[in-house]
C-alpha cells in the first residue's frame, strides 16, 4: 500500500485531528444519538457538534484527514459521513515501526 507518510505525520500534528480518529474509532461510544447506522460512518454534523468546533473548522480538519487518507468520506443525501480507513493507518503504524 502506498502512503504519504509526511502528510499523515501533517495531520497529525494537530490535537483536533488526533481527537476526530479517536472518536471515530469507536463511533458507537462517542456518537450514540446518531440516527444513520454507523457502518457508514460518522455524520459531519455529528462531529461538529462533538468538537464545540464551526462547521467549517470541522470540515477543513475532516479534509486533512481526509487527503492524508486516513478517513474517507460517504456522501448520503446533502450529509458526508466519515469512517477511519484503518488499512492506511495500519500500514502508517507499520511504517513507524518498521522506521525505528
Amino acid at each position: 500500500m502506498d502512503i504519504d507518510i509526511d502528510a499523515i505525520h501533517k495531520a497529525l500534528a494537530n490535537p483536533v485531528r488526533r481527537s476526530i480518529l479517536t472518536w471515530l474509532k469507536t463511533p458507537e461510544q462517542c456518537f450514540p444519538e446518531q440516527e444513520y447506522s454507523l457502518d457508514i460512518g460518522v455524520c459531519a454534523g455529528q462531529i461538529d457538534a462533538r468538537s464545540g468546533l464551526s462547521q467549517s473548522t470541522v470540515s477543513a480538519h475532516l479534509a486533512t484527514l481526509q487527503r492524508a487518507g486516513l478517513v474517507t468520506s460517504r456522501r448520503v443525501g446533502q450529509w458526508n459521513f466519515f469512517k477511519r480507513d484503518e488499512a492506511v493507518i495500519q500500514a502508517f503504524l507499520d511504517h513507524m515501526k518498521s522506521d525505528l
